[in-house]
């Protein structure tokens, strides 16, 4: 048994997708779109098989808290301590908001978090 994918709800699809395939090695399939319902989605594979699916309904507008019951973030694991460092780095210059490391957490990853295009929280471990 494995997880197939993970699914998130995105303001700004395009950008979602630019910020999950540019720093993340995803590749996005064909947009699909449901005019009926108002919506749209990507499919972003990565190199090991996982999957990203990034979603946009236009009656789904609202922000959510920033610390809530629910999921908290997602983590990719970019192989060395010198990854997390340099990934990082062009994040911050690409603009992203840093919130916490690089550093070594309690649990024993070396890791930072990053605010995603949406402000969500993503983990780069190494």
């Amino acid at each position: 048994m494995k997880i197939e994918h993970v699914a998130i709800w995105v303001a700004d699809i395009e950008q979602a997708k630019d910020f999950y395939t540019r720093y993340f090695e995803g590749v996005a399939n064909e947009k699909y779109i449901n005019e009926t319902k108002g919506f749209c989605s990507y499919f972003i594979t990565y190199p090991t098989g996982a999957r990203l699916e990034i979603m946009n309904r236009r009656d789904i507008t609202e922000e959510k808290g920033k610390a809530q019951l629910g999921w908290a973030h997602i983590a990719f694991s970019v192989g060395s301590k010198e990854r997390v460092d340099e990934l990082t780095k062009q994040l911050q210059t690409d603009g992203y908001v840093l919130e916490s490391g690089p550093r070594t957490t309690g649990d024993g990853y070396y890791e930072s978090v990053i605010l995603d295009s949406e402000g969500n929280q993503v983990e780069i471990t190494a």
